[in-house]
């Protein structure tokens, strides 16, 4: 009878813990209402304070910023396994003039990371050299790709679209998570970054946690102050132009006028479009309302193109 005594107490003790475990269980998730999101986020709040997000699965890394650098280390680190949030100010298609041509190193990187299928179904342009122009003379200067394989060039490209096929690629890893996001704030404790604040497309407010942050927001990033204080000089502005159906000199190069006051920039970056980059000297350009700078391109950079092509 004595072991039946012994018995009924471990089963009496076992069903006391679970039953304890049961009611702190209970009062933790009333002290903590948990929302549900439609886009399967799930967040807590509570009445001394928010409690920490969590994603579904737990994120190792948070990647601040879905640009060149952002998409690729977010596809990189989705491959090798990671569990990846990255956050993006604007998940639409950017339209900039910047990072439109890829040289052949840049090219042989995509192949290395496996991401050179972004420079597909986006009318990239094969890019082979350039060409000098000045004082109405001319040279070519071809990269020295011989000894690699006939793919290898450069491209030149829309690069909203570039940015596209690299988000699509990170996105379709499964422990990739591509959100729509302004990052606020990085929350810090005792000299550490834990994660971020950011603000949602619908405009909630919420935090996210990792046990690293990466920051890739590009040059107009509004978290650098809080991590360095950098000088930036800046000596002189690009203005881009698009040329429409305007077939250059040298076919499948890009086109350098070594111009007065500054160099002028030409390249394809479609199979009808080429894309004219005017270095403007100084920290404020002509004015664009009052006709400063039509006036500009057509007096000071159109006779000095049309004189070297």
């Amino acid at each position: 009878m004595f072991h039946l005594y012994i018995l009924g107490a471990f089963f009496a003790s076992v069903l006391g813990f679970f039953l304890h475990y049961a009611l702190r269980d209970k009062e933790r998730k009333d002290n903590c209402h948990r929302h549900h999101r439609a886009d399967g986020l799930v967040t807590s709040s509570s009445e001394i304070g928010q409690c920490r997000q969590d994603d579904g699965f737990g994120t190792d890394i948070i990647i601040v910023g879905a640009g060149v650098a952002g998409s690729a280390l977010a596809h990189t680190l989705g491959k090798d396994g990671r569990r990846v949030h990255v956050i993006e100010r604007d998940l639409t298609e950017p339209d900039r003039i910047v990072g439109e041509l890829l040289q052949p190193g840049g090219y042989l990187k995509l192949i290395e990371l496996g991401l050179e299928d972004c420079v597909e179904e986006i009318d990239a342009q094969r890019v082979l050299g350039y060409a000098l122009f000045k004082d109405g003379k001319n040279t070519r200067l071809s990269y020295p790709l011989e000894k690699f394989h006939s793919d290898v060039a450069g491209r030149s490209f829309h690069n909203g679209r570039f940015i596209q096929r690299m988000r699509e690629k990170a996105a379709s890893l499964s422990n990739v998570r591509m959100e729509q996001g302004t990052v606020t704030s990085l929350l810090e404790e005792n000299g550490t970054i834990k994660g971020v604040q950011y603000k949602t497309k619908a405009g909630q407010e919420l935090k996210a946690y990792a046990p690293l942050t990466i920051v890739c927001d590009g040059c107009f990033s509004n978290l650098r102050r809080s991590l360095c204080n950098p000088k930036v000089d800046v000596p002189s502005c690009f203005v881009g132009l698009v040329l429409e159906n305007c077939q250059l000199p040298f076919a499948n190069h890009g086109h350098v006028i070594l111009a007065d006051p500054s160099p002028i920039l030409c390249y394809p970056i479609s199979s009808t479009e080429v894309r004219c980059l005017v270095d403007v000297p100084g920290q404020k350009l002509p004015s664009i309302a009052n006709g400063e700078m039509a006036n500009y391109l057509k007096t000071r950079v159109a006779p000095q193109v049309s004189f070297a092509f």
